[in-house]
């Protein structure tokens, strides 16, 4: 009789949530771990940057909650990958600490794996001076003025750091910054399961029922890994995977479709094939794995780059709209001439909804057909007081600005808040999306275990 290797994914991203009745469904089935990305880099730079995490402690807590007292009653383990949303040190610690709590208020003592993933900057400048650090397309290659910037750096953790925590007895392990499937194929790579096909079905697993149709970020999906497939079934009825939910999944957030590269190899698909087995699982088959003859790591950092004041406005006066292209060049180049001997540094952002705020350049649709227009009117500036002066001049100049044809004197602008600006803080960049070459897996992933 072949083995199988039964992995459960509650949820796109930790703190997402997820319906109690397909958890219990996944329970049901009898997993061998229970596995959930908590991070992405989708929602920015700043994240990383400020040290915070763009999910809800409270959140993140009831599914972990959830996840760890399932796993304990059954004895298995519960790994979360890229914790805290970025993985660096305080992301991580934030979850570290959501764990603890968990143990303390639920009675329970487990061994905790915790993996380190932020990296000290003199490491990347010796590996930049040695020629080992190259940036990824289309990234302009690290110089060390860039990285004498950048304020926190993580490295995305593959297999080793996660399997060495299992081989060592972790039954809850909190990673850092992690390549997303590392989570969810770990256990299986350390059983001896194909790499190829374990690291594929994590590539499906780590967005949980985003792959079924119709998908959510908020539900669970189970993993069945096989000796030459795995299976994908969604754990609520109103969900199903279909041949193409999942192939168009695997397309996600790809630029090649047949190579999918990470931590120490590539992820080789043009063998793989996609069977719809049931109405609602499909069984996936010939997906490899091939090392790479030179392990590399890739690298995520990010600089502070000044602060941000925004004011949001709207208008319906159709005289304006068919002239706001020309009323948005006026304002620049007024402020502009009331602070050319100020000295100021800044950069001033119109985001026009209704037009091209979404597309921007690549709209192709240039004619305005909307009765009414958003504005978003944004400064970034070196200091927060600069930045409150170049957005509330801007906003007050659009409010008042003479255009022809206008009939209304009152104010140009209809503003949803009071106040109009909002000082939104501090602005980061990602300075480094590099990878480095690594002499082993495990050099850049310090574990720490404690006993909860």
């Amino acid at each position: 009789m072949s083995r199988e290797l039964r992995v459960l994914s509650p949820t796109a991203i930790l703190g997402y949530g997820f319906p109690m009745k397909s958890f219990e469904e996944g329970m049901k089935r009898k997993p061998h771990v229970i596995a959930v990305d908590a991070g992405s880099t989708d929602p920015g730079p700043y994240y990383l940057g400020a040290g915070i995490s763009f999910t809800d402690e409270s959140a993140v807590k009831r599914d972990l909650e959830i996840m760890i007292k399932a796993a304990r009653e059954n004895g298995i383990p519960v790994i979360v990958g890229t914790a805290g949303g970025s993985g660096g040190e305080p992301h991580l610690q934030e979850v570290v600490e959501i764990v603890k709590s968990i143990g303390e208020d639920n009675g329970l003592s487990f061994k905790m794996a915790v993996i380190h993933a932020e990296i000290e900057k003199e490491y990347v400048i010796n590996k930049l001076l040695d020629g080992k650090v190259k940036p990824l397309h289309p990234v302009p290659e690290l110089t060390l003025e860039e990285l004498e910037k950048t304020e926190r750096i993580v490295g995305q953790m593959g297999l080793e750091p996660i399997i060495k925590a299992l081989e060592e007895g972790a039954e809850v392990i909190i990673a850092g910054r992690a390549y997303d499937p590392t989570v969810f194929a770990a256990l299986a790579v350390k059983d001896g399961f194909d790499a190829g096909l374990a690291l594929h079905m994590g590539k499906i697993l780590e967005c949980a029922s985003i792959a079924a149709t119709p998908g959510s970020g908020s539900d669970c999906m189970f993993g069945y890994l096989g000796e030459d497939n795995f299976r994908l079934e969604p754990l609520n009825p109103i969900r199903k995977c279909t041949t193409l939910s999942v192939a168009a999944h695997t397309l996600y957030e790809k630029t090649n479709p047949y190579i999918l590269p990470g931590p120490g190899g590539i992820l080789d698909l043009q063998d793989t094939k996609f069977h719809q087995e049931t109405d609602n699982i499909v069984k996936v088959t010939g997906s490899k794995f091939v090392p790479s003859d030179v392990y590399t790591v890739k690298l995520e950092g990010t600089k502070k780059v000044g602060y941000r004041t925004v004011s949001i406005a709207g208008t319906r006066d159709s005289i304006m709209i068919s002239q706001i292209e020309s009323i948005i060049q006026e304002v620049r180049d007024r402020v502009k001439d009331n602070f050319k001997n100020a000295d100021y540094k800044y950069h001033l952002d119109f985001k026009v909804y209704g037009r091209d705020a979404v597309m921007g350049s690549l709209e192709p649709k240039k004619e305005i057909t909307s009765h009414e227009i958003g504005i978003v009117i944004e400064a970034v500036a070196d200091t927060q007081k600069i930045a409150n002066t170049i957005c509330s001049f801007a906003r007050s100049t659009m409010l008042h600005y003479g255009y022809d044809g206008r009939i209304s004197t009152a104010g140009n602008l209809a503003f949803p808040y009071s106040p109009s600006d909002f000082k939104a803080g501090e602005v980061y960049e990602f300075s480094i999306y590099h990878i480095v070459e690594v002499d082993d897996p495990y050099e850049l992933f310090k574990i720490d275990y404690v006993n909860v």
